[in-house]
């Protein structure tokens, strides 16, 4: 990829756009059906600093106006991802994906998966079971949708089982490539000693997108993330050779989100891999080391694969 062209306005032109502002200021310029993947965490209306805590009824209406805009210019093979976690109330929890749903359903969306993000850290509570897990829904504009399964497979747990019986008896029972990630993903979230973290309270981990980029675009595909934050979305997006477009009110945010796609671009931003596994205390060294991005050199997945197979296969021999 040659140097990466980052506006601060739409501009089809560019490669990245990181605009500081209201994302519906933004929206009002994007063309109808121009882009691939919508993949966003809203604010949760917990008073954040990059947020004002609102009445639950005035929160939904100002995310349905941006959920309209994020359809207007959704491609009809396009897919929208909203990712959310819950909203408390003086100690009472409403989850946001169920009071959310009836937005995307009124606006003729088809819901395909509800994907539970499962991580290991957060805050601890004392008077409720911890909280370890937010969901992703994954919503398309049609039924005729991109998904591109194989680009994403993780290693069989027994990749030798084979057919005990019948027509194909002695062959392999499972794809070569991998299986079927499933809706329940463990993935570590961005805290305090992640390699990833920036100043942003709620940020996201680079291999939770990619999965989601990969999946649900195609090469040269736009990606938008309504809620950009420190650029994330960008980041996954142009590794695999996506363009990616998005906002934010808090300056601060955006100005790291360039930084980090410049360091990206020189090939010194570190990132958790996507093919190291959750760390097992018992395999500590065959752990996969951070690496370094390289924009637009995407990973070969049948390599990344072959490594995680590798690590699957000593990770059961040693349960032998």
């Amino acid at each position: 990829m040659d140097k990466v062209k980052i506006a601060s306005e739409f501009d089809q032109n560019s490669d990245v756009v990181l605009y500081w502002g209201d994302v519906l200021n933004l929206l009002s310029d994007v063309p109808d059906g121009f882009v691939k993947l919508v993949v966003t965490s809203p604010p949760y209306n917990l008073g954040k600093p990059y947020e004002s805590r609102l009445d639950l009824d005035e929160y939904l209406a100002n995310q349905r106006r941006v959920i309209e805009e994020c359809v207007r210019v959704l491609d009809n093979r396009g897919s929208i991802c909203w990712q959310v976690g819950n909203y408390v109330d003086n100690g009472e929890i409403i989850p946001l994906d169920l009071v959310l749903y009836p937005i995307f359903a009124s606006l003729g969306l088809h819901l395909r998966n509800r994907i539970i993000w499962h991580f290991g850290h957060g805050l601890h509570a004392s008077k409720r079971f911890s909280g370890r897990y937010e969901v992703i829904l994954w919503f398309t504009k049609s039924n005729e949708y991109t998904f591109n399964l194989d680009t994403v497979r993780v290693p069989q747990k027994y990749p030798q089982k084979k057919y005990f019986k019948g027509a194909k008896k002695g062959e392999l029972s499972c794809n070569p490539l991998g299986k079927n990630p499933s809706d329940v993903w463990e993935i570590p979230n961005v805290k305090a000693n992640h390699l990833e973290k920036t100043i942003h309270p709620c940020q996201f981990p680079v291999e939770l997108i990619e999965r989601l980029v990969l999946s649900m675009t195609d090469k040269d595909d736009w990606v938008l993330d309504p809620f950009i934050g420190v650029g994330t979305t960008a980041i996954a997006s142009l590794m695999h050779n996506r363009k990616a477009i998005g906002a934010d009110v808090v300056l601060e945010y955006i100005d790291i989100a360039k930084e980090r796609v410049r360091l990206a671009e020189k090939g010194s931003l570190r990132i958790r891999p996507m093919e190291r596994s959750v760390y097992d205390p018992d395999l500590p060294e065959i752990s996969v080391p951070p690496k370094f991005v390289h924009l637009g050199s995407s990973h070969l997945q049948s390599k990344l694969l072959e490594q995680a197979a590798k690590y699957r296969s000593r990770k059961n021999e040693s349960c032998l």
